[in-house]
């Protein structure tokens, strides 16, 4: 039985017509993320100057060595404290929706994940989630996390867990000279995350308290609900 309200039962007609005006804004809005994206493409970038070393599968890397001969790479700051034993639950949900990376590569891209915790708990989180792709890195034994900002000298600093952040940093090389073109955090990360995307497709959206939605519509806290893919109850 039905517990939850429903919205307006109606002809098809004005089904319809509801919809045509619905989707007319949301070309609008399709056309507001062009400009958005355009305006972001015509960003200034910052020369990145330190050496910076990380430990990946194949061992010692450089941050040149993450692009992966592509021109341009995209890391997400993945929250993996030092002293963790699992990984973030918000982040896995961005890396559960992540693309095949061979898409990005065919547009001479590359992906990478990189966190503070030490390679071997990686590995162990990433196998137990199942992930293949992307290429995970520990940035543990260097200062990559503290001069991204994703990682704070403090743990109880405002917007972190336990000191750390989560986030996007995108970079484009010349050469053997590496810029940082973009960053975003927080909900900016969304937009990676195709399970946020679905959810907001359907009547109920995320059924979080923070969203406008009809009074009665189910509705949680956020944070409080999702989970690690293997932790639901079945």
């Amino acid at each position: 039985m039905t517990t939850s309200p429903l919205p307006p039962i109606v002809s098809e007609a004005e089904w319809r017509s509801a919809l045509d005006e619905q989707i007319a804004r949301e070309k609008a809005h399709t056309r507001e993320r062009d400009r958005l994206n355009a305006a972001r493409r015509r960003l200034p970038m910052t020369e990145v100057r330190a050496d910076y070393v990380f430990e990946g599968p194949q061992g010692e890397v450089t941050l040149l060595d993450l692009f992966e001969g592509c021109r341009q790479l995209i890391v997400y700051h993945f929250m993996f404290g030092p002293d963790w034993e699992v990984g973030c639950d918000g982040c896995s949900w961005v890396v559960d929706a992540m693309t095949h990376p061979a898409h990005l590569n065919a547009r001479d891209t590359s992906l990478v994940l990189v966190s503070r915790a030490p390679l071997e708990k990686l590995r162990r989180y990433q196998a137990r989630m199942g992930w293949q792709h992307p290429t995970w890195f520990s940035s543990l034994n260097g200062s990559f996390n503290q001069d991204m900002g994703v990682t704070s000298c403090n743990c109880h600093a405002p917007d972190t867990d336990r000191g750390e952040r989560h986030g996007i940093s995108v970079f484009l090389r010349d050469g053997e000279r590496v810029f940082r073109t973009y960053f975003s955090g927080k909900r900016g990360v969304e937009y990676l995350g195709s399970l946020w995307t679905y959810l907001d497709l359907t009547p109920y959206g995320r059924q979080e308290t923070w969203e406008e939605s009809p009074p009665g519509w189910p509705q949680t806290p956020p944070y409080v609900w999702n989970r690690r893919h293997d932790e639901y109850e079945t």
